[in-house]
């Protein structure tokens, strides 16, 4: 007997963090008798952060009932922390008990939807610090999963979590069985991919490649917790 049919609708906006969409792509587009939808307002190409065209096919007034929501992060984050039209596609999704899954700094996105309140949640190690201020338990974990929320940490992380949520929707075989196609089984040429085990000097100039950003989130994070009312 066939599984059920699942929908699921991945966001992208300009400015964004390809490998969060695509990363996870790669995983959602091998689920058997599932169909992805990728999520924008319009039907325009949009340039991620580091100038990868992407283009949207569902508009949000098109888009089905989705068994899955998919909010990547990237730069273009904080042009969204007040749209409402994305905020209410994501609280839409959790008020209707449905997966929401949050990617690097989309998880910030999620917290301005109001959805992270009393929540355990990940996120970016950049912007790790920011999630008290939407109410969620900050875990330390690459994939974090409270109910029908799953995050997931870094760019890279985004593979790690839709292989979480695969095995949500589909079980651990099928979960498995596209971990093993996309022979995903990392081996980094270099221990750096933590701010812990990374060398000081490497830490330090990422860091200051994003002070600007750092500081637009932070003030941001700021103004959503009064407006949320959450204290932090």
């Amino acid at each position: 007997m066939a599984p059920d049919h699942v929908n699921i609708g991945m966001l992208i906006f300009p400015q964004m963090d390809q490998l969060d969409f695509t990363g996870a792509f790669e995983v959602f587009s091998r689920i058997p008798n599932a169909t992805v939808h990728v999520l924008w307002k319009d039907k325009n190409p949009i340039h991620d952060v580091r100038g990868l065209i992407l283009t949207p096919d569902t508009m949000f007034v098109e888009s089905p009932d989705l068994d899955l929501l998919v909010v990547p992060g990237g730069y273009g984050q904080e042009d969204l922390m007040d749209d409402e039209e994305v905020l209410s596609l994501i609280r839409k999704q959790m008020g209707r008990g449905r997966y929401v899954y949050a990617i690097c700094t989309g998880v910030l996105i999620c917290g301005a939807a109001g959805i992270l309140q009393g929540r355990r949640a990940t996120t970016n190690w950049t912007t790790f610090d920011l999630l008290p201020y939407f109410g969620a338990t900050p875990v330390k974990s690459r994939v974090v999963e409270d109910a029908n929320l799953v995050c997931a940490a870094g760019v890279s992380a985004s593979i790690d979590g839709a292989l979480r949520v695969a095995a949500l929707l589909r079980g651990d075989k099928v979960a498995q069985e596209i971990q093993l196609y996309m022979e995903y089984a990392p081996e980094p040429p270099f221990q750096s991919g933590n701010p812990k085990t990374a060398p000081s000097e490497i830490l330090e100039a990422t860091l200051a490649q994003g002070t600007q950003i750092s500081i637009a989130r932070t003030a941001t994070a700021h103004r959503i917790a009064k407006r949320l009312g959450v204290a932090h």
